[in-house]
C-alpha cells in the first residue's frame, strides 16, 4: 500500500520487484558511493593543490563541480533512463564514477584531474536523481526502510572521507593519490553487481515505463507539490553546502582553535546519518508533517541566531541546531517518493527538484562567501541565511501536505 493508501503504479501493472533484500544491498551499493567522490577531496586539497601545481581559481572551480555537475547531468539523467531503463542508467553512472575516480589519481595536469572529476560527478548525478526511482519501484510497503537505508547510507558515505583521508594521506603506499583512489575502487566493487541487478531488474519487468504506459511527457511544473517541493529541496541544500564550506571558517573567525572548529564540522555532518534513519519513517507514517518540517527549519535559524550573537560561548550547541535542522534532506529526498505514485513520476520528480537544488548549492557558498568579503564580517550573510529558513518552511510545510504530484499534473504529447 501507497503512504496515503493506494496501490503503487508497480503494483498496478503487476510487475515484479526485486526481493526487499536484493534491492537494499543494491540501495547501499550505490548510495555508499554517491559522495566520497565529492568529500575526499577538501581533506586532501592543499596537498593535491601542490602535487599538480593546482592555482587558488582552479581549486575554487574544483570545490564548485560538484553542485554544478550534479545540477546539469542531473537534468539529463531521466532522459537517459527513458532509453536505457532506471536501473542500467544507475549502473552506467557507477561505471563512470569508478572511472573517473581511479584515473583522477594518477592524472599529471589539473586540467586532466578536474575533466576526470567532472566525470565521476556526472556518473554520481545519475544516482542521485534516480535512486528514488528505484526505490519507488522495488520498496512496495517497504519503501520507507529503503529510503532510510538510502539517506543513511548516504550521509555515512558523505562522513568516511573526512574520517580516513589523514592516514591514507600520510601512509607510504600513495598519500594523496591513495586517499582518492581508494574510492574509485570501492565504486568499481559496486560496479559489478549493480550489472547482475540491471539483468534481474529487466528479466522482473520493472521499469519506469511499460508498453501500456501513455506516451506523453509530463509537465512537471504544473504540479503546486512538485513546485514547492523543489524549492524545498533547493533551499536546504544551498544551506548544507553552506555549512560544508563555511561553518569551520564563522568558528575560527570566532576565535576557536582550527581542531575545534573542525569538530563542530564534524558535529554537523554526521548528524545525517541519524536523520537518514528517522524522517523517512515520519514521512511514510507521520499524520501530519508541517510541525516537523516547521521544527527543522526554526532549528536551522537558531543555530545561525547563535553563530551571529554567540559563536564561541556554546559552539557545539549551533552545530547541533544546524545538524538537526540538516534532517531536512533525508524528508527532501522522502517526499519526492511519498508525494508521488508512479516511478515514472518519481524520476520526473526527482529529475526537477535535485538539479535546481544543486544549482543552489554550487552558488550558494559562492554567494555567502562574496558577502563576507564585501561585508568584511559574518553577520549580512548570517542574518540572510536565517531569513531563508522561513521561505524553507513555508515550501517544506506545501511539498509535505498529503496530496499525490500524479494527481496535479497536466500532460501533453511527446
Amino acid at each position: 500500500m501507497s503512504e496515503f493508501g493506494g496501490r503503487s503504479a508497480t503494483q498496478r501493472k503487476g510487475t515484479v520487484p526485486l526481493p526487499l533484500w536484493l534491492a537494499a544491498v543494491a540501495v547501499i551499493l550505490v548510495a555508499v558511493n554517491l559522495r566520497p567522490g565529492a568529500t575526499s577531496v577538501g581533506p586532501v586539497l592543499a596537498e593535491i593543490q601542490a602535487g599538480l601545481g593546482m592555482g587558488s581559481v582552479q581549486a575554487g572551480i574544483l570545490t564548485a563541480l560538484p553542485g554544478l555537475t550534479f545540477a546539469v547531468v542531473g537534468a539529463l539523467a531521466v532522459t537517459v533512463s527513458r532509453r536505457a531503463g532506471v536501473a542500467w542508467t544507475i549502473t552506467l553512472g557507477l561505471g563512470l564514477v569508478s572511472a573517473g575516480l581511479l584515473l583522477r589519481s594518477i592524472a599529471l595536469s589539473p586540467v586532466l584531474f578536474m575533466t576526470l572529476t567532472v566525470l565521476a560527478f556526472a556518473g554520481m548525478a545519475m544516482g542521485n536523481i534516480l535512486v528514488p526511482a528505484f526505490i519507488k519501484s522495488h520498496g512496495g510497503s517497504r519503501t520507507a526502510l529503503l529510503n532510510s537505508v538510502y539517506g543513511t547510507t548516504l550521509a555515512a558515505g558523505a562522513t568516511l572521507p573526512l574520517l580516513v583521508a589523514a592516514p591514507l594521506t600520510a601512509s607510504d603506499s600513495g598519500g594523496w593519490q591513495l586517499s582518492l583512489r581508494i574510492w574509485g575502487l570501492a565504486a568499481l566493487t559496486a560496479f559489478v553487481p549493480w550489472i547482475l541487478v540491471s539483468v534481474r531488474n529487466r528479466r522482473t519487468a520493472v521499469h519506469m515505463e511499460d508498453a501500456s504506459a501513455p506516451r506523453d511527457r509530463l509537465r512537471i511544473t504544473s504540479s503546486r507539490t512538485a513546485v514547492a517541493l523543489c524549492v524545498y529541496f533547493g533551499v536546504q541544500s544551498m544551506h548544507a553546502y553552506v555549512q560544508f564550506g563555511w561553518v569551520a571558517q564563522i568558528y575560527r573567525d570566532a576565535g576557536l582553535e582550527q581542531a575545534q572548529a573542525g569538530l563542530m564540522a564534524a558535529i554537523l555532518a554526521s548528524l545525517g546519518i541519524a536523520g537518514g534513519l528517522i524522517m523517512p519513517a515520519l514521512v511514510a507514517r507521520a499524520p501530519g508533517l508541517h510541525f516537523y518540517i516547521a521544527g527543522l527549519a526554526a532549528a536551522v535559524a537558531a543555530g545561525y541566531l547563535g553563530l551571529l550573537l554567540a559563536p564561541a560561548t556554546v559552539p557545539w550547541m549551533w552545530a547541533l541546531l544546524l545538524g538537526v535542522g540538516g534532517f531536512a534532506f533525508p524528508t527532501a529526498l522522502a517526499l519526492i517518493t511519498a508525494r508521488s505514485r508512479d516511478p515514472r513520476v518519481t524520476a520526473e520528480l526527482s529529475g526537477f527538484c535535485q538539479p535546481v537544488g544543486y544549482l543552489l548549492a554550487a552558488a550558494g557558498p559562492f554567494a555567502i562567501g562574496a558577502l563576507h568579503e564585501a561585508t568584511g564580517s559574518w553577520t549580512v550573510p548570517l542574518l540572510i541565511l536565517i531569513a531563508s529558513a522561513a521561505v524553507m518552511a513555508v515550501a517544506g510545510i506545501i511539498a509535505a501536505a498529503p496530496r499525490f504530484v500524479d494527481d496535479q499534473l497536466r500532460r501533453h504529447p511527446a
